[in-house]
């Protein structure tokens, strides 16, 4: 079933229900008012704290923009990308799109102009829809793509090379189009990137889509009566999937624009919300709120808040121990997926399973696993790499038959690059990664683009950005740095220089040493991390498991 259906029929029977609601805290509020309160005031100034859609409205807007979409020569298999921050039109627009045949493209917020263009191509995209925070951004990149005919925009003082999204749907028919739409039919492209850190282009079709809603149901148990905060960015295949499972039971979730401590508390509380999805770095600062009593959790109405979860990054253990002293009552799972395999899902470690804290645990819903040797035959024992297979398997590579052939077996098998190994029960644990990929604060850092631009220093003779654990983002980059004869370099002056880079690629960790490299001329990255990375091991290996 195509996963727009699940809106056709939450729309029929939970019509005047609210389906979503988006906060915006940075507009401000008044401190001794609950949100709900100041959202009112803030509506009569025309103000934007608070605002919510039900599920008839939703799919309203969503046909809304199909129709658009329709009269501007968008057709089935044709590629519309969305370049927004989370709002409360993203996800109406991205139905939308697949109400039409055509393919939803996300594309990252945090692209600049030339990973935007390189997307935009490889994807062959028809259309753009994009915010505020883009415009310059996409202003660069429209010439270089004659394919664009189309770049509606979302929000006030519309550009001149753009349609107003707003204006326009307001003309538009309400009535769903009438065209057949197959689970085998292509319905979206992600992006993804191996170790040099260009995008590929994900493929999947509905098949995965409405699978996805599927597993996160089943692995969370949403009910009609839940309430899901989504905080993560929409654009990423992890924060969408998740907010399938509301989409599966009909109902309610909340965008929170911003990540702040108090705003997630304060949000669950008001908003009575009883699944969160956190990442690493997010869970560690509501617990140091706490900690330093910045948060009183007495001040909170959070009774009902059942489940908490984190995916997108390794999780320590001492966190969760932590977490479960201070919120006894909460369920905890952790998801493990990729772009590939339609997100989390394909490895979780169950609610049920809070004593293998530390794996990533077993086949989801649907899902097949195993761990294959360097010729992908099934080991029983031992460390190889990570193999999944179901219904949430990505179609290729779009344009890509070299890379796809790499990453997909004959039989379906999804061969991750990801490193594992599984103990007597059948759990399974990441050891290491193939892809040289540092996962920081949830977001994927490519050592080589990081190098590369590091290396443009003149007094940089040889330079190796590895990943180090680190309690808070789960790791961050470390750049070891080898200075050329004769020549100095502090580590201030590094900083300095990588202020040209966007700072979530900047490293966190200057280290002055010689870059370790095999007969091959490779750098010996397992050692730099062994090397480096020991102090925090130590500290893990006498972590205390949670009974």
């Amino acid at each position: 079933m195509p996963i727009t259906e699940l809106l056709v029929r939450n729309a029929t029977y939970y019509k005047d229900e609210v389906a979503l609601v988006e906060l915006n805290p940075d507009v401000g509020s008044v401190p001794n008012v609950t949100w709900r309160e100041y959202s009112l005031i803030e509506s009569k100034r025309g103000g934007a704290f608070r605002k919510q859609l039900t599920w008839g409205e939703f799919d309203t807007r969503a046909n809304r923009f199909a129709n658009l979409l329709l009269t501007r020569g968008i057709k089935k298999g044709d590629k519309v990308a969305i370049l927004l921050m989370n709002c409360l039109d993203w996800l109406p627009i991205y139905f939308g799109i697949l109400k039409t045949g055509a393919l939803a493209v996300p594309l990252n917020y945090r692209y600049d102009a030339g990973e935007i263009q390189h997307c935009l191509k490889l994807a062959d995209v028809d259309a753009l829809v994009f915010g505020p925070e883009f415009i310059g951004r996409v202003e660069d990149s429209l010439p270089l793509c004659p394919r664009i005919k189309n770049c509606f925009y979302v929000g006030e003082d519309c550009p001149s090379f753009a349609d107003s999204f707003d204006k326009l749907i307001e003309f538009c028919s309400t009535k769903a189009p009438a065209i057949l739409i197959t689970d085998d039919d292509d319905g979206a492209i992600y992006f993804s990137s191996g170790t040099t850190g260009f995008p590929k282009a994900i493929l999947h079709a509905h098949r995965s889509l409405t699978h996805s809603a599927t597993v996160e149901q089943k692995h969370h148990g949403q009910t009609h009566d839940d309430v899901f905060l989504l905080i993560p960015p929409l654009y990423h295949t992890g924060a969408k999937m998740h907010w399938f499972g509301s989409l599966m039971s009909g109902s309610r979730a909340v965008i929170l624009r911003g990540v702040n401590s108090e705003w997630i508390i304060r949000s669950v509380s008001e908003e009575r919300c009883t699944i969160v999805w956190l990442l690493v770095p997010w869970a560690q600062d509501i617990l140091d709120a706490i900690d330093s009593g910045k948060i009183k959790l007495e001040d909170y109405e959070l009774s009902q808040w059942r489940l908490m979860h984190i995916g997108a990054q390794p999780v320590p253990p001492s966190l969760i121990k932590r977490w479960k002293e201070v919120f006894p009552h909460h369920q905890y799972d952790t998801n493990y997926g990729l772009s590939e395999s339609i997100g989390p899902g394909c490895v979780h470690l169950g609610v049920e399973n809070i004593n293998k804290v530390g794996a990533i645990g077993i086949p989801g819903y649907g899902w097949e696993a195993k761990i294959v040797d360097p010729d992908r035959n099934e080991i029983k024992d031992g460390v190889g790499e990570l193999a999944v297979r179901g219904n949430g398997v990505m179609k290729c590579y779009y344009n890509d038959p070299k890379s796809t052939e790499e990453i997909l077996g004959e039989d379906g098998w999804l061969y991750t690059g990801d490193m594992a190994e599984k103990d007597a029960d059948g759990f399974i644990y990441l050891v290491d990664r193939k892809k040289d990929v540092i996962i920081s604060g949830g977001e994927n850092l490519y050592p080589v683009q990081i190098e590369d631009f590091l290396r443009t220093n003149d007094a940089i003779k040889d330079v190796a950005v590895i990943g180090l654990p680190d309690k808070r983002l789960g790791e961050i980059a470390a750049a070891v740095i080898s200075v050329k004869d004769g020549m100095s370099l502090t580590e201030e002056e590094v900083n300095e220089f990588c202020t040209a880079m966007p700072r979530y690629k900047r490293p966190r960790k200057i280290i002055f040493a010689e870059v370790p490299r095999n007969p091959t001329g490779k750098i010996e990255k397992p050692l730099l991390r062994k090397r480096y990375g020991s102090e925090y091991l130590v500290a893990e290996q006498n972590e205390i498991k949670i009974d």
